[in-house]
This record gives C-alpha cells, structure tokens and sequence, in this order.
C-alpha cells in the first residue's frame, strides 16, 4: 500500500496509546508500520531533501496534532502517553481524527488559527492536500522552484556561443574539485583539435590523472555515433576517462554502449548539467535563504 498521510495515522496512533502506558516515537512508528504493512522501500523513502523518512515524519505530525489537540501528553523528551481527554475521545468511537474534528478543542483551534495568517493563507498552510506535512510542501515547493530554475538555465546555456559553453563546462568541474586551477583548465579547453575532444582537465589537483571532457550544446539526443567517436578520440590519446556533457539527452543505444566499454565515459545530460550548476552556484546566485529551526531539547534539560 501507499504511505498513509498524516491525518490517516492520527487515529491509529491515539488507539496505540490507548494502554495508558508511556510510549516513545520510534515504538509508534515501528507499530505504525507494521500495522500498514508497510514494505522496506516505504518505510526507507525520504523526503526530497534526503534527511528524514517520509512515514516517519508524518508519524512524528500525527503525534504533534494530538498534542496540540490534548490528547496526548508529553511525559519527558521523546516520550508521550495519552491523557483523559485523549480516552474520552476513544471512548466515542471516531471513525476517523482530522483537523475538522480537532478544531473542536479550543487548544488545536487556536493552534491553527496562529499557525494561518493572512500570509500563510496559501498552499503551503492549506489543508486541501491531506498526504502531506508541512515539512513535505515546502520541499515539494522547493523542488518546484529548483526545476523551473532548471529548465531556464538550459534555456540560458542554449542562447549562448560554443565555446562559452565549453567554458562553463571547466568552470563547473572546477567547482566539482577537478583540475587544479582555471588556468591549466583554460589552456587545455578547445585547444586539442583531437576530433571527438573538446578539451582536457586534471582528476586532481596533483595531476594524477587526465579526464577528456567532450561538451555538446544540442537540443536533439546524443546518440551512439558521437560516443563511439569519442571513445576513438579517447584511444587515440591512451586514456581511459572521459565526460560527455550535452544540453540535451542520450539515446538508449549511446546509454547501451557505454555500459558494456571498458572505457570509463561519464554522461551528463541537460538536466543533470542544470542540476550540478545549481549546486556548485554555476550561472545563478542565491536570492533567499530560509532556515527551519526545532526545539533544543536538551536546552531545556533541568539540571
């Protein structure tokens, strides 16, 4: 099945709390998974920024509403049992716990009601999309805004001359922590006229070993005829490495082949190229930056 949201574990959770015992997270979460038959894969899925599990954040969410609401008590960090009201509302039999209900208790009603300004009367504070948190919408909102500025990079590289885009190529694997300094990149950038190589950078800064870089500013697919002429620029030079960058894509045949040379070929796409350059602040600057604090709980630990 698919990962319940956290509205759906609200309810379920509640229930687990219902032996009047103190419960930490990870057990309610280790229930909750089980109790939906959740497979590895769910249970391991992150979110967009790679630093929490999904279902494990819409638990700890679920957990927070209920405590908003007073259902449930925290008893000391990490640890939380149900509280009377909490019983009362399970004595009722709810087929189900969401906002509306909540809002029925004036400690959730006036939770929302600060956590909803004007501002925030938008997407991200909605509650028209019942699977996600709040952490979940603003990555979502986040990747949306990262894709667009993607897109229009590719389309900024595309109105621009070759041999600015064989530069911005060094300048990105610069970046990368390859080939020592600009100007030994620079001198070897469009200067080997070998058909096929676009130019030379260093593994390292010491030099160890040599990567060839070719870099195709097209808006068609690469297919397997230009990575084969690559590969034969490659042998002609005794090497072994090399990056082949395109604005645009590959083929699966150009995909195929590079899979089954001994030669180590690195191919980077267009969007690919656009997410490295965001990364490594290649061709764009940073216009707002946005922390998201939590409690120090051991801050307030009473010596």
């Amino acid at each position: 099945m698919s990962i319940p949201d956290y509205k759906t574990l609200m309810l379920p959770l509640l229930k687990f709390a219902n032996d009047k015992k103190e419960h930490s997270l990870r057990d309610a979460i280790n229930y909750l998974a089980d109790k939906f038959e959740l497979t590895e894969d769910e249970k391991n899925k992150l979110l967009p920024s790679g630093k929490q599990a999904i279902f494990n954040n819409r638990v700890g969410w679920a957990r927070t509403y209920l405590k908003k609401a007073g259902l449930i008590e925290y008893i000391k960090r990490g640890i939380f049992k149900i509280t009377d009201r909490g019983l009362e509302v399970l004595s009722e039999n709810p087929k189900k716990l969401t906002n509306a209900y909540l809002k029925k208790f004036p400690e959730f009603k006036n939770f929302k009601e600060k956590s909803s300004s004007k501002k925030d009367d938008v997407q991200i504070s909605s509650d028209t999309n019942i699977e996600e948190t709040p952490e979940e919408r603003l990555e979502n909102a986040y990747h949306i805004i990262r894709d667009e500025l993607s897109q229009s990079l590719i389309s900024q590289v595309m109105d621009c001359s070759p041999s600015f885009f064989e530069k911005l190529v060094v300048d990105l694997l610069l970046k990368m922590g390859y080939g020592g300094s600009r100007q030994d990149a620079g001198k070897a950038i469009g200067q080997t006229n070998d058909g096929g190589i676009d130019g030379i950078i260093k593994e390292d800064r010491l030099g160890l070993d040599i990567i060839y870089i070719q870099a195709k500013r097209w808006s068609n697919s690469v297919g397997r005829p230009e990575i084969q002429k690559f590969v034969g620029a490659l042998a002609g030079q005794k090497a072994k490495k090399g990056v082949f960058i395109t604005t645009s894509g590959f083929t699966k045949g150009a995909k195929d082949y590079v899979s089954t040379i001994a030669n180590k070929i690195i191919l980077i796409n267009g969007k690919q190229l656009a997410q490295f350059m965001i990364d490594f602040n290649i061709g764009v600057s940073i216009e707002n930056t946005y922390e998201i604090k939590k409690i120090d709980t051991d801050y307030f630990v009473d010596e």
